[in-house]
């Protein structure tokens, strides 16, 4: 009697986590959140679904350091509304990194994943910080090359 091969689905509860820590020192903004949003989604594993959260923890380190290529630095504005008549707010890509690193790491990655009840789910389990300290040590994260 033959065997039928069948794919396994794997559930977001059997789902194995693991914690990994990426230096982003001088590392380019967009590539950055390439790999870091693939691996919170859970691509880089045999076991992906993309329906199911099966993905791991990261952690940013250093996101004051981030840098962007040519003239983004200058040019790139990050706008938001407030919902009124001329509510909309711009802020340049170079006013807010030194304001805020953290946002700007963690809205390149955002844009990256599904923009459903999935993704906002996928979005807490990234860790952004501005120095290179994290208080996670206790999940003994890996390195992400």
């Amino acid at each position: 009697m033959k065997q039928e091969k069948q794919t396994r689905w794997v559930s977001t509860g059997q789902a194995e986590r693991k914690w990994f820590v990426i230096d982003a020192q001088d590392m380019v903004l967009g590539r950055l959140a390439t790999k870091v949003a693939s691996v919170i989604r859970g691509k880089n594993k045999p076991t992906f679904s993309p329906n199911a959260d099966t993905g791991d923890f990261v952690i940013v380190l250093n996101a004051d350091k981030v840098v962007v290529t040519g003239k983004r630095a200058q040019l790139k504005e990050y706008k938001h509304h407030s919902g009124y008549p001329g509510g909309q707010k711009t802020q340049l890509y170079k006013e807010l990194k030194v304001k805020n690193p953290e946002f700007v790491v963690k809205h390149a990655v955002k844009g990256m994943l599904p923009k459903t009840r999935l993704g906002n789910k996928l979005i807490k389990k990234l860790k952004v910080y501005r120095g290179a300290e994290h208080p996670h040590t206790a999940q003994q994260p890996e390195v992400l090359s």
